[in-house]
């Protein structure tokens, strides 16, 4: 590798994760280094991800990318929320939306005041008081220049991948086609020192990229960084996915409906809708998982079912040697709560800020980089496991095995601190904030035995009159919203 600095950016593997490390390496480092790109056209991609959480509009921006054109190009509606049917029991739903929820108060989360309300006699559900879950049941949304709503995208993975391929290239990065056939290692240091690839053509670069998918083909199977599994906890191991026909007006949120032995899930773009089905192998076959998915789609099929094998679980050491990983060769979460293109960005973005110095890559910045990635994945791993345990479920093996598992001791403090107290912290920047924790448990069947004091101060009316301002505001907000179907017509439509 070269001693003074990286000039030469090499990563393996196009898709999502390929193309957004690209196109972000070559429009902020600019002319400091050379990106180039592998991947083989014979090579498909996981196709995952088309279903986003709010930080994706911020990396957009970062990139300068203009909304309505990338949403034209991805075909992409907006997404408010996740609807979840099934989870708690086979009959119920309910909504995690973005955003908050009421108004808190400095001592204590609107949770406290909702509960003592609760206690009190008010009939209003937890729901009424988010401006996000109101719109998107309602089936509305605009760009609000007063409290704007909270949003994601529901788009055409391909298709993004192909829309930063256009702006990777424009900025100077440059695509080889092409298999791997070897990763060649220094002999003294160790690192890697080139691709070789099946048409005799050997890449050197200073820095390598591993976006080769579940294969992992750089981290693991040549620097054989490690693997955490994290499968006790998230037994789901198999998925299959197709597309199909939109059969109304895409609604802003996606749905992910349990079953006995996983979940399905259905999102709404603006050209088609995107279907799958997640389960666990040991309690559900392929043949009767694709049945079951091809029994419960709306429209008429527009691909052949795509089944993927999975094992959930995080890279011991996303950057090793003078390699990183990123997408599924770093770790796995299942699509769950729509945090496979998160957690690429993330660690771009993470990446970029510890990008090597003149005096080449420090083993403190790999550390950091280490300790970040590892801390995010593992409080998304806890939020995961949250919907599997906290439920009312033992209709299935599935379901009482999830009931039955133990769990994280970091998730057993925040489930009880939030069952004993109605409590719940965000540490370390979490991805889900203290409102995602409350919507879930709650929405699982999790009720706090007690609240704050502070909340009990208030006088019936005085909680009567704040509850209902914060109603009939909503109520407004809300009614004065476009069609959500309507807005992306007019914002994006192509």
């Amino acid at each position: 590798m070269n001693d003074d600095r990286i000039v030469h950016v090499v990563i393996a593997g196009g898709g999502t994760a390929g193309w957004m490390a690209a196109a972000a390496i070559a429009r902020i480092m600019g002319r400091m280094v050379r990106v180039t790109l592998i991947e083989s056209d014979a090579i498909g991609t996981v196709g995952v991800g088309e279903s986003t959480i709010p930080p994706l509009v911020t990396y957009n921006r970062l990139l300068g990318i203009d909304e309505a054109a990338f949403m034209r190009a991805t075909q992409a509606t907006f997404k408010l929320g996740i609807l979840f049917k099934g989870w708690k029991d086979p009959e119920s739903s309910y909504f995690h939306s973005f955003g908050l929820t009421g108004k808190d108060h400095w001592a204590a989360g609107f949770q406290h005041f909702w509960l003592e309300a609760r206690r009190r006699g008010h009939p209003q559900s937890y729901d009424d008081y988010c401006l996000e879950l109101r719109a998107a049941l309602d089936g509305r949304f605009a760009h609000l220049p007063e409290d704007p709503l909270n949003y994601a995208y529901q788009l055409d993975a391909t298709r993004y991948g192909q829309f930063l391929r256009g702006m990777a290239e424009t900025d100077g990065a440059t695509r080889v086609e092409g298999r791997i056939a070897q990763v060649e290692l220094d002999g003294e240091s160790g690192d890697i020192a080139a691709l070789m690839l099946e048409s005799g053509a050997r890449i050197e670069g200073d820095l390598f990229i591993d976006c080769t998918g579940f294969r992992a083909l750089l981290i693991e199977q040549a620097l054989h960084a490690g693997f955490d599994d994290w499968s006790h906890w998230l037994p789901c191991d198999a998925a299959i996915a197709v597309q199909t026909q939109s059969v109304g007006p895409p609604v802003p949120y996606t749905r992910a409906m349990a079953h006995d032995a996983g979940w399905q899930w259905r999102i709404p773009l603006q050209h088609r809708a995107g279907n799958g089905i997640v389960y666990c192998s040991r309690y559900l076959d392929h043949e009767r998982a694709r049945d079951r998915l091809m029994g419960n789609i709306e429209g008429a099929r527009l691909s052949e079912p795509n089944m993927l094998r999975f094992g959930t679980g995080a890279r011991r050491r996303q950057w090793h040697r003078n390699c990183v990983a990123i997408g599924l060769s770093g770790g796995f979460m299942e699509p769950l709560e729509s945090t496979s293109i998160h957690l690429i960005q993330r660690a771009i973005l993470r990446l970029l800020r510890l990008f090597p110095t003149q005096g080449g890559i420090s083993e403190r910045d790999r550390a950091e980089f280490n300790d970040q990635q590892s801390i995010d994945m593992v409080q998304i791993r806890d939020f995961l496991i949250l919907h599997y345990k906290v439920t009312d479920r033992r209709d299935s093996a599935f379901w009482r095995y999830c009931a039955a598992m133990p769990i994280p001791d970091t998730l057993e403090q925040k489930i009880g601190l939030f069952r004993d107290t109605g409590r719940v912290f965000r540490r370390n920047e979490e991805l889900f904030a203290e409102n995602s924790w409350v919507q879930v448990m709650m929405g699982q069947g999790l009720l706090p035995r007690a609240w704050h004091p502070v909340a009990g101060k208030l006088r019936d009316d005085e909680l009567d009159r704040m509850l209902g301002s914060m109603r009939e505001r909503m109520k407004r907000t809300v009614s004065g919203l476009p069609a959500h179907a309507d807005y992306v017509d007019r914002y994006c439509r192509s």
